[in-house]
């Protein structure tokens, strides 16, 4: 039990930063991006190509992933994205989810259908266990990692957003672009720096994800579900909402495939049917906002 919720943490922390770029993008910007997963997956492979062709050290491919794919998210942000911020929703969605499409078309037409296998450093395979019979704890070296590094990126998070002045500025530009930008903030500028900071999470969850979820041309669309469920569950009030989603999906999915495989993923989607039957605004809602 213990080694099953140890290994559920760990899957809904990387969940958390695959999808925190999607709660920005939709619960703080109001636009839905379904083809969140394609920027996930560019991470992904970026980092496997750089350290088989290049050697790049597995360390530093986590920082690259990032940047370029944040880089990418702006470029993206600035010629595709922002045309349709003031779109219905369902110009949104048929858009985004057809660029996702589009990725999946051309990275399988450039790169190939096959799994893509990452090799991890040597102090990242391991495994250790700690206690006996039904207190034994089994803890992965690189499911440590994750769980490190994610916890890291969300007390940042939390910080930038509710305690810098950019988080006010983009908490404003939200609620009222039109009193933001008259009270001298770039509303431009804001939105481009959070849809580029948000891509580049997904780069780096891409990367951190692709030795757990596997990696192959159809990563967004199969894990597309996922990101919803995170942003819808958690609310949009903070990054604490799809975070508590994300841990709560994690040992859900893990538990479930363990105690009772043949159901698959049927317990993750009744666990979103309760909450939301509960909670139809989520788990956390920002209030005062549009």
């Amino acid at each position: 039990m213990l080694t099953i919720l140890f290994d559920g943490i760990a899957y809904g922390m990387l969940l958390f930063v695959l999808a925190v770029g999607l709660a920005v993008t939709l619960g703080l910007m109001n636009f839905i991006n379904l083809a969140h997963g394609a920027f996930a997956m560019a991470g992904g492979y970026l980092t496997v190509f750089a350290m088989q062709k290049f050697g790049v050290p597995f360390l530093a491919c986590l920082p690259l992933a990032f940047i370029v794919v944040a880089l990418a998210g702006a470029l993206l942000e600035r010629t595709l994205y922002r045309p349709m911020y003031g779109k219905p929703h369902l110009d949104q969605v048929l858009f985004s989810i057809g660029l996702a499409f589009m990725a999946v078309a051309a990275v399988d037409y450039f790169v190939g259908s096959s799994q893509q296998n990452l090799q991890l450093p040597e102090w990242l395979r391991g495994r250790s266990e700690f206690g006996d019979g039904a207190f034994l704890l089994g803890m992965g070296h690189y499911r440590i990692f994750i769980i490190a590094v994610c916890a890291v990126l969300t007390v940042v998070l939390q910080l930038i957003l509710s305690k810098t002045r950019f988080g006010s500025r983009l908490r404003s530009a939200v609620d009222d672009p039109r009193v933001a930008a008259g009270l001298g903030i770039n509303v431009n500028v804001v939105f481009l720096l959070t849809f580029a900071v948000g891509s580049g999470l997904a780069g780096l969850g891409g990367a951190l994800g692709a030795e757990i979820l596997g990696l192959d041309p159809t990563f967004p669309l199969k894990y597309m579900i996922y990101f919803l469920i995170v942003v819808s569950v958690g609310g949009t009030s903070s990054i604490t909402g799809p975070l508590a989603a994300a841990l709560l999906l994690g040992i859900a999915d893990v538990a479930g495939k363990y105690f009772i495989p043949k159901m698959g993923a049927f317990t993750v989607y009744l666990l979103m049917i309760l909450i939301l039957m509960w909670r139809p605004q989520g788990l956390f809602t920002r209030k005062g906002g549009r």
